[in-house]
């Protein structure tokens, strides 16, 4: 039984990871629909909270269909952090969650996300201060180390836990590879298998089918699997794993309704929740993934990313699912 202190996530949770312009709320509703057992905001920016950015006070918006759910923030700064954490606790999330893990060079210029895998001593102290700054459960998400040369992950996962963090994710990658390659979850393994550590330690990194997930599940020991791209236009795959550990047999792929429902459904919050266009020109990346492996779906797709006008975005993915309804056997490639 996984539970970060007193929260119940339950024999093996299926967590969403936090993605930037992704993990909001009309892609989160969708994925607790399917089954996700535990999500986590996009990461928010501390310097952007306290400066009261538009931006970056929408993303603490959660709703109580989402929990327990966890806000991730991401910074440099101990001052900045503590004020950020007090922030964060208004909102009243299940979950405080550090981001040590971003690659992106804007958030690892200025020495955070990933960055500060560069100076564990200051990712530590960070971390305490955090922990002793805040009433709420705090959680980390990390990477290896920074380079094939800097992975001490072992070592941080203890240190982490000694000044009291409540569960650790761990992204198989290093910074330096960001998400090319394949990720080497054996660390994680042997982290979970430590018998100094009794937090919580989820797995992240190339999960993207159920009987990958169950390998890993199996072969590492993990407490719960963090899943991230692989969610994206695909929130089916958290029924898709829980399914599958429960019974030891694949679900069949959505049909092509589900598919169109659930684009259909995306569309309409994410318009509500950001407005007309930004709603549009953000639901795009999710398109390719809700209609994968259909063949001549190209046509629809490329309309799909150049309308703005959602009447008439709505009318194509009737004309999708008119076009390919019940031929999903023969369509779906995997």
């Amino acid at each position: 039984m996984a539970k970060i202190e007193n929260i119940d996530l339950g024999d093996f949770p299926l967590l969403l990871a936090p993605m930037e312009d992704v993990s909001d709320p009309p892609f989160r509703a969708l994925c607790k629909e399917q089954g996700c057992d535990m999500m986590y905001t996009e990461f928010i920016s501390v310097e952007g909270l306290i400066r009261d950015a538009t931006k970056s006070l929408a993303k603490l918006d959660i709703y109580d269909y989402e929990r327990p759910i966890g806000i991730q923030i991401f910074g440099a700064e101990l001052d900045s952090m503590r004020r950020a954490a007090e922030i964060v606790e208004e909102a009243k999330p299940e979950v405080l969650d550090i981001n040590f893990g971003c690659p992106v060079k804007k958030v690892v210029c200025k020495m955070a996300g990933a960055g500060i895998l560069q100076d564990i001593p200051r990712m530590v102290e960070l971390t305490k201060y955090i922990v002793d700054s805040t009433d709420l459960p705090v959680t980390v998400k990390t990477r290896l180390g920074w380079d094939d040369e800097t992975i001490f992950i072992e070592d941080v996962a203890e240190r982490l836990q000694d000044v009291g963090i409540k569960a650790l994710s761990i992204h198989g990658r290093t910074r330096k590879q960001m998400y090319k390659g394949e990720a080497d979850w054996t660390k994680i393994g042997n982290i979970k298998n430590n018998p100094r550590i009794h937090i919580p330690i989820f797995g992240n990194g190339d999960i993207n089918s159920p009987q990958k997930a169950v390998e890993y599940k199996n072969r590492y020991g993990v407490d719960g699997i963090m899943i991230g791209r692989a969610a994206i236009g695909y929130p089916w795959i958290f029924r898709e794993i829980k399914h599958y550990v429960e019974t030891g047999e694949l679900l069949a792929p959505p049909t092509i309704t589900e598919r169109v429902d659930a684009a259909r459904q995306h569309l309409k919050h994410s318009i509500e929740w950001k407005g007309e266009r930004l709603g549009i020109v953000e639901m795009r990346r999710h398109y390719t993934n809700y209609f994968r492996g259909f063949r001549n779906i190209k046509p629809f797709r490329g309309r799909l990313v150049t309308n703005y006008d959602p009447s008439e975005i709505y009318g194509i993915l009737d004309e999708i699912e008119d076009v390919y309804a019940g031929q999903e056997a023969v369509l779906y490639q995997g």
